[in-house]
């Protein structure tokens, strides 16, 4: 897809997702390697029907008890949902837009019968992504949607973004605690990205915005609606981090707030904006984020 200077590509097949995004020849998100077909590798992926983690792919819903099949190796949870892990129909395109669908029946991997649509759409300055669930059970159902973008770092790359809380987790990445949002350091200012120790943790009451300056001078602007968390993956040493707007926090169905939950023939939404432009600032030499 392409719209002025920016280009994209999907693999609908590889989990719906998108294979790498570039502005004039650079590439703003971690791109695909040539060929490959796993949704790990991908620039980004939707998140569906859940988000993050399901503890022991555990849960109890509507007086019943659930089990989910554990689908990320050895992990001992369950992880993303399973629309990271299917094929996606191409149900609409054009030069600088399409939409993708998948149609789940109840399995083992989800219970609840629904569809999902992703549109994604190109303009010259940026990528609009948006994600819908409609529940086709009889019944109500849990639903949590998200993206999951791999933005690239260098030395020079800095992130800012407000949020009221963060949560610490456990040695399994399980949220334990809430801690103030500079936790792990401050990113209420623009600070660098790459860093020593890792980082997989959401943050609660963000504003639905964060900033990504680079150092040849772009600035990246996440905007997203319907999601009130923003789960932050930074791996040590990495050239790659993640800003996951997502509904809702890790193991929410084990958590007293849940997930939405959604009426038969009902639907719910997220949309996530990358928008690309100039940073007018010099780029701080502030401490990193350790």
């Amino acid at each position: 897809m392409r719209a002025g200077g920016l280009e994209a590509a999907l693999s609908p097949a590889v989990g719906g997702a998108l294979r790498w995004l570039a502005f004039d020849g650079v590439d703003l998100l971690r791109r695909a390697p040539e060929g490959s077909d796993d949704p790990l590798a991908m620039a980004s992926f939707p998140l569906v029907p859940y988000a993050n983690r399901i503890a022991d792919g555990r849960f109890h819903f509507g007086g019943q008890d659930y089990h989910l099949p554990l689908n990320f190796g050895d992990h001992p949870h369950s992880l993303h949902g399973h629309g990271w892990q299917s094929g996606w129909a191409v149900t609409d395109q054009s030069d600088d837009a399409a939409q993708l669908t998948l149609v789940h029946r109840p399995d083992a991997r989800w219970p609840w019968a629904f569809t999902a649509r992703q549109h994604i759409a190109l303009s010259p300055d940026a990528i609009v992504l948006a994600l819908a669930l409609t529940n086709d059970a009889e019944d109500d159902a849990p639903v949590g949607l998200g993206f999951h973008p791999y933005f690239r770092a260098d030395a020079d790359t800095r992130l800012q973004f407000a949020a009221q809380s963060l949560w610490l987790s456990t040695p399994d990445m399980l949220p334990e605690r809430s801690v103030p949002a500079n936790g792990l350091g401050d990113w209420s200012a623009l600070a660098p990205v790459q860093g020593e120790s890792l980082i997989d943790n959401v943050y609660g009451g963000w504003d639905g915005m964060a900033t990504v300056e680079r150092g040849e001078g772009l600035r990246l602007t996440l905007t997203a609606s319907g999601a009130d968390w923003l789960h932050v993956y930074r791996p040590p040493g990495s050239d790659a981090f993640c800003l996951e707007p997502v509904s809702h926090m890790p193991d929410a169905l084990n958590r007293p707030d849940g997930m939405a939950i959604v009426a038969p023939g009902a639907t719910q939404s997220l949309s996530m904006r990358i928008e690309i432009g100039k940073s007018d600032q010099v780029l701080p030499k502030s401490a990193g984020i350790a």
